[in-house]
């Protein structure tokens, strides 16, 4: 296999999985490393370096949850998490922990090929930092606070400006409401998430009215939000 092919570690104990994301993922040009257990695939991902993880939550020796807190510890390897959970309080606390992205089996494929191409682009904006953003109509220069929509200055209020930065230094994945509350206002305020939806309503009014019908900002209901890329 080319070295230039992106390694991708699967953490997940059924066959049918693993078989269906090896078959899908190799097709597409990566390189796939398979783990049956939590403990394996902490030691895979310390042998081969994947530059990405797909992590099952119900592993036979394991909580996923505990393999992705102890991955946490060291590593800052995008992690996108296989769960039959539904629940918003289990997304977010996933999310908390420190995962990039999930999906909810059963997923469909388009959507997990678009979550991983993410959180790798992702990934190489935080290796190579840069202190401008530019996504689709978006435009935020960190070094001098500016935000551009189609070329046009956007006047921020610095709250709304703060909201922003934490979208756009998270791009692509949800970020959850309890981050934001906390990034913006400070600890004290996790549990006021009537602030949030008034902000964002304000910086989605500003951000959007110039570009017609699209959406820069989602709502992940019950769970937070995303600034969509590219």
């Amino acid at each position: 296999m080319s070295d230039t092919k992106k390694t991708i570690l699967v953490i997940d104990d059924e066959e049918v999985i693993q078989n269906l994301l090896r078959v899908t993922l190799e097709s597409n040009d990566y390189k796939v490393v398979v783990a049956r257990e939590g403990q394996q695939g902490l030691d895979f991902a310390i042998k081969f370096k994947p530059d990405l993880i797909l992590l099952d939550l119900g592993l036979p020796d394991t909580p996923g949850l505990q393999v992705l807190k102890r991955l946490r510890e060291w590593s800052k390897i995008p992690i996108v998490i296989l769960t039959v959970k539904e629940s918003d309080e289990d997304k977010v606390q996933l999310l908390d922990a420190g995962a990039d992205d999930y999906l909810t089996k059963p997923f469909s494929v388009p959507e997990l090929l678009a979550r991983i191409r993410v959180a790798l682009r992702h990934s190489q904006k935080e290796q190579n930092s840069q202190p401008f953003f530019k996504s689709g109509p978006l435009e935020l220069d960190f070094n001098t606070r500016q935000v551009k929509v189609n070329g046009s200055l956007i006047k921020l209020t610095a709250t709304e400006y703060e909201l922003l930065k934490v979208l756009v230094q998270n791009a692509g994945k949800v970020v959850t409401q309890r981050q934001l509350l906390k990034e913006v206002w400070g600890g004290n305020a996790v549990e006021h998430t009537h602030y949030l939806r008034i902000y964002i309503g304000h910086l989605r009014n500003k951000i959007e009215k110039t570009v017609g019908d699209k959406k820069l900002i989602v709502t992940e209901s019950g769970v937070g939000y995303r600034l969509l890329t590219d």
